[in-house]
This record gives C-alpha cells, sequence and structure tokens, in this order.
C-alpha cells in the first residue's frame, strides 16, 4: 500500500500534469492506467492540466497513440489552448518562433503567421535547428529591440525527452525577460489555467481538489498559488530529489507543502 491507496475521499478532484508524470514523451509511465482506474472506480474525475504549446485535441491524440483510454479521464486543458484563444482575440498575424509542427498547428486554427512586421510573437519552443537556449539570443536581443511582444505558449524550462533533457518555451522566455523584452506567459503556475481546469471538473470546491505533479515552478507553485492540495511526483525533471524544504518560504506560501511525494503513479 502507498500515499494514493490512503487517499482522503474529499478529493474529487485530480488535477494531473502530463509530461512526467503520465508519459515521458514517447511512452506511458509504469502504474498510470492502473492508477487512473482506482481513481474512477473511487469516483474521482481526473483532468489533465499541461503545458503542452499545442492544442487540447493534439495533446489528446498523442495519449490515444500512447494507449491511455480517454474514459479513464474527463478532460484535457492545455497551455497551448490557452495561447492560441489568446492569440486569435489579437485579431491580427504574429511572428513565431517553434518548431514546423508547432507552426502548422498554429495555422491549421485560424492564426496568420509572419516572418517580419508583426508585433507579437508566439513562442511554442525551441526549433529544429538547435537544442541550446543561448543560441537564440542574438535573435531574442533583435525582437526585444523591437519591444515585440513574446507569447509563451509553454512556460516548461525543461522536460525529460525518452530520458533526456530537452529545453522548453521557458527557457526562451527568461531570456527574454532578461533582456527587457516582455512576456505573456500562458499554463502552469498562472491562475487562468487552473481556472480552466476547473470549469472542466464541474467547479468543485478548491478543498476537493488536488494536484499531481513534476515541476515545482509549475505544477506545485501553481498548485499553492491556487489554493488547492498537491502532490509532488520525483520521477520526472527533478530527477528523484526531494521536495526542498525552503520552497514554500522562498515563494511566500507559509506552512504550505504538498501533502504526499511520491516516485510516480505506479
Amino acid at each position: 500500500m502507498n500515499g494514493f491507496d490512503r487517499l482522503d475521499r474529499r478529493y474529487t478532484t485530480i488535477i494531473c500534469d502530463i509530461w512526467g508524470v503520465v508519459h515521458d514523451g514517447g511512452r506511458l509511465l509504469p502504474g498510470v492506467i492502473e492508477r487512473f482506474r482506482r481513481f474512477s472506480d473511487e469516483g474521482r474525475i481526473v483532468v489533465l492540466l499541461t503545458n503542452a504549446p499545442r492544442p487540447a485535441s493534439t495533446v489528446q491524440a498523442h495519449l490515444d497513440q500512447l494507449g491511455l483510454p480517454r474514459e479513464l479521464y474527463r478532460a484535457v486543458s492545455s497551455s497551448g489552448e490557452a495561447g492560441i484563444a489568446a492569440l486569435l482575440e489579437l485579431g491580427r498575424p504574429v511572428g513565431f518562433m517553434g518548431t514546423e509542427e508547432d507552426r502548422a498547428d498554429l495555422i491549421g486554427r485560424g492564426i496568420e503567421i509572419l516572418e517580419d512586421g508583426f508585433t507579437d510573437l508566439a513562442c511554442t519552443g525551441l526549433d529544429e535547428r538547435s537544442d541550446d537556449p543561448e543560441t537564440y539570443r542574438a535573435r531574442l536581443e533583435a525582437l526585444a529591440a523591437r519591444h515585440i511582444v513574446m507569447h509563451c505558449l509553454n512556460p516548461d524550462r525543461v522536460v525529460i525527452h525518452l530520458g533526456q533533457r530537452e529545453a522548453c518555451a521557458g527557457a526562451l522566455a527568461d531570456i527574454y525577460e532578461t533582456l527587457g523584452g516582455k512576456v505573456v506567459w500562458y499554463g502552469k503556475p498562472h491562475r487562468p489555467i487552473y481556472e480552466h481546469a476547473r470549469s472542466l471538473a464541474g467547479n468543485p470546491p478548491l478543498d476537493a481538489m488536488l494536484a499531481i505533479g513534476d515541476g515545482l515552478q509549475t505544477d506545485i507553485l501553481g498548485a499553492a498559488r491556487f489554493g488547492i492540495d498537491a502532490i509532488f511526483v520525483t520521477h520526472g525533471i527533478h530527477e528523484g530529489k526531494p521536495m526542498p524544504d525552503e520552497f514554500a518560504a522562498r515563494h511566500g506560501l507559509g506552512d504550505w507543502t504538498p501533502i504526499l511525494t511520491v516516485a510516480g503513479l505506479g
């Protein structure tokens, strides 16, 4: 028996991270399907919450390919979906930084992308040419000098992809801010994506919600600031390290702490 098997019945809504908790980019992690079936049998609703810069439908299609049954979760909420909605509301073309696959996703959702002459830029991550955020510095400096507003569709700084660390859009946005550039962030740890996930679950009370995630600066900080309990998964980007003792104090969270620290869902 582990901590999940003793989970308080008041947690009727599980807000679960995907990358690093459900899968590693190429395969489901051990015990995920069994744990989700247990949640379902216990009458708990699972909403998957991800900082992926892709539309929710694309994220769900990937989960289908990996073999996660749709009946085991209620919905998917992604930072990409939130960012796309905001970009559409701008009503004007934007620049782009990311992979060609991500570019196609945005165009497919009706976003017009320009190579020049834009005032806003959609950043979904690094492109196919370089996986080192520092190699983008000169381009970011040029954008900052033009006062371009960066829309970061993935606040994650790094993920573990099939055992390898990969930089994400958040790493580029961090550099951009140090250069004086303005960044609009979508996804965890920011409140709007939690409100959206809560609505997808039927607007349960906060004390009935429980977040599960492996990112301290995204999943865990986001849950704490939103006012819900959390379980910290050490398997992912923090490589088995324990929950930092000074985390709450560093972020002004009082005596808040995750209710559990676990290696994974299994």
